[in-house]
């Protein structure tokens, strides 16, 4: 393709990014702070203080990795350069950033140096020191001569397991520090997204859910999977300005597709397409440290199969079932279980699946299908926090356990909804052994899928006051798939009766 005609494919108008919307994160963050301090009878002051992400080599060389902020910083302060602090006093609102001191050769190699006034209006913060002067600044904010007291992230990601690192300084030593309030009011001040925020995750949608239907119009049999990652990469990049991606692209066909998390280094996007195949991708570009996370499974010659078709559609039918229930109030525990019911409906209708669903379903046989959980929290990162606030609990049940939360939804959540429906021997193997569950499957039919690999649907969808919208738009009917694979528009323009 010209680059004449790629240039007509661009419509996509990156948004401005306000400063405002940080300063909204920061004020929603201060209430809260202060309510929970009113609540908990302790004075209402003291220093919200963050270290930015570092930047770093790769091992010992002065390569340097493409750097990206820390998203609890970046919530807070939507800066994009490496190695700053940033603070926010409780009792005034005020801000603060703190940056490091760069040495004269910073300008021949990397370009200017901002001053301090350029940095405190490019962020529109109360004041901008450099980080060594910040012991000092940060004792001028005590009140009644008192040691000021830092409020420190530090907090357990209930998806990673690992812990948030808290700032660290010389001279922070010579404060009292609290490791304890921060993280988890923080953590839900990011749960639920502003209309700034949904105007970042919109755009990223869209320039995803497109760059999705160029790969799907392009896909043919005989390229390497890792062509359809580069055409997903080319596009998000050259025509939504999207330089990051929310994670490693999954582009997965033939038996790859029921690898949950292929693409990774050992799994690098590198077979070949064959006929016959499903394509399982699992895509997401990142726009200004706001991500999508979007999943389209076809097939890669552009023409169902019958055994195609069923699994797919077993698929649609729990991912339009569940968004067509959510609303604020609803357990997503509950959007999980209605998800494998759906699909192991679809399963025994299509005579691969034998007893009744209720049977099938008590023996939690869905997460031999669906593993994973049904979705997750999204934004500034893939699995987004706040899954698992205090008093809630991990399910120990196969399938429930990979549940990313347990929340009841909310206004304001935005939340992937991904079922899936694969034929993995780690988990196929094992029930159809088990004396519990080897009734339940048909032998002779479900053979013939044991080459499948899987089928996963996921959309980016925010809960409303009232339901729930949408923001990803790819093709997901049978139908739809097969036309924009054949070379028609997206959306696709149907005839008036």
């Amino acid at each position: 393709m010209s680059l004449c005609n790629e240039k007509a494919m661009a419509t996509h108008t990156p948004p401005r990014i306000p400063m405002e919307l940080y300063r909204q994160n920061r004020s929603k963050l201060t209430a809260a702070m202060r309510q929970h301090l009113q609540a908990q009878g302790l004075p209402i002051n003291g220093v919200v203080l963050l270290q930015g992400g570092e930047e770093q080599t790769r091992y010992c060389t002065d390569h340097l990795i493409l750097f990206r902020q820390e998203s609890y910083f970046a919530y807070l302060f939507g800066v994009k350069e490496p190695d700053f602090y940033g603070a926010m006093d409780i009792s005034t609102g005020k801000a603060f950033l703190f940056t490091p001191r760069l040495s004269e050769d910073y300008a021949v190699w990397m370009g200017k140096i901002h001053t301090l006034s350029d940095l405190k209006e490019m962020y529109e913060v109360d004041e901008v020191y450099y980080t060594n002067e910040m012991e000092d600044i940060l004792r001028s904010l005590a009140t009644d001569n008192e040691t000021v007291l830092l409020y420190l992230l530090h907090g357990l990601n209930t998806d990673s397991n690992k812990f948030s690192q808290p700032a660290q300084f010389k001279g922070i030593e010579n404060f009292n520090t609290n490791l304890d309030i921060l993280h988890p009011i923080l953590t839900e001040c990011r749960v639920s997204k502003s209309y700034l925020e949904l105007n970042l995750l919109r755009y990223v949608n869209e320039v995803s859910s497109a760059a999705h239907v160029e790969v799907m119009r392009k896909t043919k049999v005989g390229m390497e999977e890792y062509q359809l990652e580069s055409t997903f990469l080319h596009y998000v990049y050259m025509f939504g300005g999207c330089r990051h991606c929310s994670y490693t692209c999954i582009c997965a066909t033939g038996e790859n597709s029921s690898v949950l998390h292929y693409g990774h280094a050992g799994a690098p996007n590198d077979r070949t397409l064959k006929d016959g195949d499903m394509a399982l991708l699992d895509m997401g570009a990142e726009y200004y440290f706001y991500g999508s996370d979007i999943t389209c499974s076809f097939p890669v010659n552009g023409k169902f199969t019958d055994d195609q078709r069923v699994v797919y559609n077993a698929v649609l039918g729990a991912h339009e079932a569940v968004i067509s229930k959510m609303k604020p109030g609803v357990s997503w525990v509950d959007m999980h279980k209605l998800a494998e019911s759906v699909i192991i409906t679809s399963l025994k209708d299509a005579n691969i699946l034998l007893g009744t669903v209720e049977e099938m379903l008590e023996k939690r046989l869905g997460a031999v299908f669906m593993p994973h959980g049904l979705g997750h929290f999204l934004g500034l990162d893939t699995h987004d926090p706040g899954g698992y606030v205090k008093g809630l609990e991990r399910p120990k049940e196969p399938g429930l356990r990979s549940l990313r939360t347990v929340r009841v939804l909310q206004e304001g959540m935005f939340v992937t909804v991904e079922p899936g429906c694969y034929f993995i021997d780690a988990t196929l193997v094992p029930a159809m052994e088990n004396p519990d569950t080897s009734c339940f499957f048909n032998k002779q039919v479900i053979a013939r899928f044991q080459k499948f690999g899987g089928v996963r649907i996921e959309s980016d969808v925010i809960v409303t006051a009232t339901g729930c919208e949408n923001l990803t738009n790819v093709p997901r009917e049978t139908w739809e798939i097969e036309a924009v694979m054949r070379g028609e528009s997206w959306p696709l323009k149907l005839l008036d009766a």
